[in-house]
């Protein structure tokens, strides 16, 4: 059987996360790196882990690393890499990537060099001098550091964080992938009641009814690599069959709320589309007032931090103001929160019992960790 080393980008903090993931789904060699985790894998390994990946930004196949410092050095390493086991004779094959610490540092004549190279070595195998590209896309994907050059095959397609379920927003969404992270972290599992009061267009509250049912998130999407002759379409229909196999059925306390109704409105239809509208409850409520029902659970959520949806000092008075419904909360119960706000325990009245550092897209945030009775055993 053939053997793959898999690439998957993460947002930075998340990658300890993703490279478990990986070790669940029984993927091999899994080793974590800044901003990615490697593993190796079959075909079946590469379809697992676009469908079941709930962290991970998307699964590139590596398909070579050589020295690259120079365009020849470039070209010929390209050109030496066997794409024709993987782009057919028609096969549209865009180029993209990024150089860092390199001496080839223009992206563009990079890019130009790495699909000559790519064309010559595929029009060479398929005796063609023009290559027609009508067919299946393979995104090609590079990275250059430090004058050493990574070539990849993009799997996914749109980026793994688009489930599918969120068609329309609400001002600063928060990245699905994230939103997963956030549930994950807070070792959330469907047993207890879960809470987002900020809640906006639903993610994180559909992200935790999603881990509550195991349901993998991308059985409702589709990928570029479900178009390609070398991985059958009987690979993505077992691999399917097995994450809905391991799919629960019960249920759940998850209720998110927001003081904007049509914030709300939208988190129900995200809801409904994602599948889970059976299991996760919304209303429109004031955080200021917030209180969970209950003795004991979870409140993951994402308020405004200032930078985007408010001005700093507004942020500020939101915070007190939760700090102070927090106060009244009963002690089983722990709260996970999102800010980049660097003042936000100050603010909030209390100091986090621990912090983790996550990166809303490119924004440096702590998930601020209060933990109820429960969460410090």
């Amino acid at each position: 059987m053939e053997r793959y080393t898999l690439s998957v980008p993460t947002l930075f903090g998340l990658e300890g996360l993703c490279a478990e993931e990986l070790r669940r789904m029984d993927l091999e060699q899994v080793r974590a790196e800044n901003g990615r985790v490697l593993c190796e894998c079959g075909p079946a390994g590469i379809v697992r882990a676009n469908l079941n990946l709930r962290t991970g930004e998307r699964v590139l196949i590596r398909l070579g690393r050589f020295d690259a410092p120079d365009f020849d050095a470039l070209y010929q390493g390209v050109r030496a890499l066997p794409w024709e086991e993987f782009v057919p004779r028609d096969g549209v094959f865009p180029v993209k990537g990024h150089s860092l610490d390199s001496r080839l540092h223009s992206v563009p004549r990079c890019t130009a060099v790495i699909r000559a190279a790519v064309a010559d070595r595929l029009g060479g195998k398929y005796g063609l001098e023009h290559l027609p590209e009508t067919g299946a896309v393979c995104q090609v994907q590079f990275l250059l550091m430090k004058d050493t050059a990574e070539l990849y095959l993009d799997t996914s397609g749109p980026s793994l964080h688009k489930r599918g379920y969120r068609a329309v927003g609400v001002a600063a969404p928060l990245r699905e992938t994230l939103a997963a992270g956030m549930v994950m972290i807070s070792r959330y599992r469907g047993k207890e009641p879960f809470r987002d009061p900020f809640c906006g267009s639903g993610t994180i509250p559909i992200e935790a009814a999603l881990i509550a049912k195991n349901r993998a998130p991308g059985l409702d999407r589709t990928f570029s690599a479900q178009k390609w002759a070398w991985l059958p379409s009987s690979v993505w229909m077992e691999e399917a069959d097995r994450a809905m196999d391991l799919e629960y059925d019960g249920n759940y306390d998850i209720m998110g709320s927001d003081i904007d109704a049509r914030a709300v409105d939208i988190a129900r239809a995200n809801a409904e589309k994602a599948g889970v509208e059976d299991l996760v409850r919304f209303a429109q409520a004031d955080a200021a007032a917030f209180h969970p029902g209950g003795e004991a659970g979870r409140v993951v959520t994402n308020p405004p931090y200032g930078e985007r949806l408010s001005d700093r000092k507004e942020a500020e008075e939101l915070y007190a103001d939760f700090g102070q419904a927090w106060k009244a909360m009963p002690s089983g119960w722990s709260l996970y929160l999102l800010s980049s706000h660097t003042e936000f325990e100050r603010t909030f009245g209390r100091t986090a019992d621990k912090k983790r550092k996550l990166y809303n897209g490119m924004l440096k945030c702590d998930l601020f960790q209060y933990l109820g009775k429960r969460g410090k055993t």
